[in-house]
This record gives structure tokens, C-alpha cells and sequence, in this order.
């Protein structure tokens, strides 16, 4: 039996809606752009989203609008993929890591060791669809003693009055914490709409927009919107409509627009989200039920009554194993037929960072995380034979490797 990772769900509605846009003759960013945006807006709970081209285009967007600039530093956690501190950089900022708690996010406590009055903002990564301690980050952002620290570098900054919360919630689309849907979470929340995403239009990035009082979040829609195409104060599609031609570039922006052809596959498949999410939490929960009575096996949150993850993969931990065995366990399940993958490499362990000072000594709960993980697919098409061949090929690896229960 051959079991992908992580193929798109894509059945005949989501089909004919693209086939409506490639019959319409547009398939740049227009009309379905927008249906998508407020269908994310009105699912998450918010006033406004803009869709991009990626959740790093993203990420590279909001803190531009915040002013973040060289001499800024922006907090990360280690144990993340690489967009996440990437964003920083390619805004000039430094991006300061910090370790991360044993479900994988952010720790909070390290977070308010790391503020400095260089911090403009911290962005906080939902791994595995699991949302992070929001309310733990917030009292540390608006503690008196951080917020006197905090120094303004811009306008928007200045308006804020203390560092920014950007949410990459790159896995969390449909997750909740205390009873809030993600996008609700930060003052920003960054979804990815990637090939392999709970929600994916092949490629493509939405900011949920939530800034607080006395920003205006439909002002802010329009400015990112106007810069996330060039600066261009008409954009093709609005001179369809029967406008004049003319149009102005009133600020150096950006070309990180999504398309109407990727848009209306998110589209069709955000009308079923609720059934399809549903599907995975019964994924998670069928492999928790066999595999939590293995004594080798930590399975990751999923639902505490406080949390709800969107189930976008099964982040299963091997106790007591080293790094090479980890290796060793997922050559044997790959050779049987199942891909699985390591949700992540941290940060400092990887090349570009390494080159800039960060070490993985440093980090040594990211490195214990990684160093055990194997993530198992999670997605609605699995059947019960496949997840249970899947499981069975997990426990025989597991055995082979290192493990004779």
C-alpha cells in the first residue's frame, strides 16, 4: 500500500469552481479574490482579510506596514520553519530566538527575557495547528514594564503604543483557543493556503486583520491591498469595470497579489470546511487511540477543553531516542509505502542561520522536540485501512529500530 502525505483535497465542486473562473475569462485577481477574503473574514470572525500570494509574502507585509526596519529586532520561536524568521530579515530586523515548551510553541516566560527596547514585535508559530498561549503572550506585551521599554520607530508603532503580536498560523486555519477561532488571536494572523495546507489555493498567504482600537481595520485592508500590487491605485480589474485607464503608483509596493484561478479553489473548499476539519480531528483521534497505550509514544495536544487544534498533521514523539534512530524509524516506515515527514528542523540547525551565530546548544528543548518527532499524514480522504496500515507500519518500524514491546 502506497499512502501520500499530503495530497490536496480536490473533488468536483472545487474543480467546477475554478472551471467557472477559466470560463469567465479572468482569472487574475478580481472578483473571486474578494469572495474568498470574506469568506475567511466571516469563518474566522473578522472585519477584514486580504489574500496574498503566500503566507512569507505575508508575514514580509505586516511588518512592513508596522515599520519594522534594520537595527529592529522582531522575537521568534527556534522551532519553526524558516519563513518565519526569513520574513524578519528580509524587513532588515534581527529576528531573536527563543525555545519553545514541550507542545512545541513559543514559551512565554522565554519570550519576556528576550524583550529588549530594540522588539517591535513577536510572532508566534502554531505548530502543527495547535494555537499557542495567547493570553500568557498578551499579559507580557502589555505588562507596565514592558510596555514603558517599548520605543516607537513609526507611526503605526507609535498609534499601537507597545510591541506587536503577529500570529503565523501557517496550520491553524479552523483551530480555537478559549473559545476564539484562530484569526482572532493576534493583532495579525498569518494563514498558508499552500499545496499541502488544511485550506490551500496551490499557493497563497491571508492576513486576518484585528488590530485594536483606534486603528481602523478597513483603512488598513485598503493600504495593504493597495501596496500588495505595486502601489498601483487601479488595479487591472477595476478597469474592466469601466473605469478610466488611468491610474497613479502612489507608494513602492509590491507584486505578492493572489489570483482568482487559486482563489476559487480555497473557495470551494472553505464551503465545506466544517465537515472536512471534522474528518481530521477523527484522523488524530483514531491514531491516539492506538497508539497512546504504547509506552514509546507521545502524542501531541490536540483538544484540552481550553485549545482545539485544526489537525493539520499527527506530531507523534518517540521517547528516549536519538536523532539517528528517528532517522532510522522513518526509513523503515518509508520503505513500506507510508511518507511521513519532521515538522521542523529548528531554525539554528540550519545553515543560513548557523552562518549569523545561532546555535542549536541554545535552543535544547527545540533540539529534544525535533530530535524525536515523526509527523504521521493527517488529511479527510484517509480511510480506516490505510490508517491502519499506517499505524501498524509505525509500531513495526519502531520495534525494528530500537523499541521490542
Amino acid at each position: 500500500m502506497k499512502i501520500s502525505f499530503s495530497p490536496p483535497y480536490i473533488d468536483n465542486d472545487i474543480k467546477e469552481e475554478v472551471n467557472k473562473v477559466m470560463d469567465s475569462g479572468w482569472i487574475t485577481t478580481g472578483a473571486k479574490v474578494k469572495e474568498l477574503e470574506d469568506a475567511v473574514a466571516g469563518y474566522c470572525g473578522v472585519e477584514k482579510a486580504l489574500a496574498v500570494n503566500s503566507a512569507t509574502s505575508a508575514l514580509m507585509l505586516v511588518l512592513h506596514w508596522l515599520g519594522v526596519k534594520p537595527g529592529d529586532e522582531v522575537i521568534v520561536p527556534a522551532y519553526t520553519y524558516c519563513a518565519t524568521a526569513l520574513a524578519v530579515m528580509h524587513a532588515g530586523a534581527t529576528p531573536v530566538m527563543v525555545d519553545v515548551r514541550d507542545d512545541f510553541n513559543i514559551d512565554p516566560a522565554l519570550i519576556k527575557k528576550a524583550i529588549t527596547q530594540k522588539t517591535k514585535a513577536i510572532i508566534s508559530v502554531d505548530i502543527a495547528g495547535w494555537p499557542c498561549d495567547y493570553n500568557a503572550i498578551y499579559n507580557i506585551i502589555n505588562e507596565a514594564s514592558v510596555v514603558s521599554m517599548f520605543i516607537p520607530g513609526s507611526s503605526v508603532q507609535q498609534q499601537l503604543g507597545r510591541i506587536m503580536l503577529i500570529a503565523d498560523a501557517a496550520h491553524s486555519f479552523g483551530a480555537k483557543y478559549k473559545n476564539k477561532p484562530a484569526g482572532q488571536l493576534a493583532d495579525m494572523t498569518v494563514f498558508s493556503f499552500h499545496a499541502v495546507k488544511n485550506i490551500t489555493t496551490a499557493e497563497g498567504g491571508i492576513i486576518c486583520l484585528q488590530m485594536p482600537l483606534p486603528f481602523d481595520n478597513n483603512s488598513i485592508y485598503a493600504t495593504l491591498r493597495l501596496w500588495s500590487l505595486n502601489g498601483q491605485t487601479k488595479d487591472a480589474f477595476a478597469k474592466t469595470m469601466g473605469n478610466s485607464w488611468r491610474y497613479d503608483i502612489v507608494y513602492p509596493g509590491f507584486k505578492i497579489n493572489m489570483p482568482d484561478v487559486l482563489a476559487a479553489i480555497g473557495l470551494g473548499q472553505i464551503k465545506k470546511y466544517a465537515e472536512l476539519l471534522m474528518k481530521r480531528k477523527e484522523v488524530v483521534e483514531y491514531y491516539t487511540a492506538t497508539l497512546k497505550n504504547h509506552k514509546w509514544a507521545i502524542i501531541p495536544p490536540y483538544d484540552n477543553g481550553i485549545s482545539a487544534s485544526s489537525y493539520h498533521i499527527f506530531a507523534l514523539r518517540i521517547k528516549d531516542i536519538t536523532e539517528e534512530q528517528r532517522d532510522e524509524i522513518i526509513n523503515a516506515i518509508m520503505q513500506m509505502g507510508v511518507s511521513v515527514n519532521v515538522h521542523f528542523v529548528p531554525l539554528p540547525m540550519l545553515t543560513v542561520f548557523k552562518q549569523r551565530g545561532y546555535s542549536i546548544d541554545s535552543y535544547p528543548q527545540s533540539y529534544k522536540l525535533y530530535s524525536g518527532e515523526v509527523s504521521l499524514p493527517v488529511y479527510p480522504q484517509l480511510t480506516i485501512p490505510q490508517l491502519d496500515f499506517i499505524i501498524k507500519t509505525v509500531i513495526e518500524s519502531v520495534k525494528k529500530v530500537c523499541f521490542n514491546e
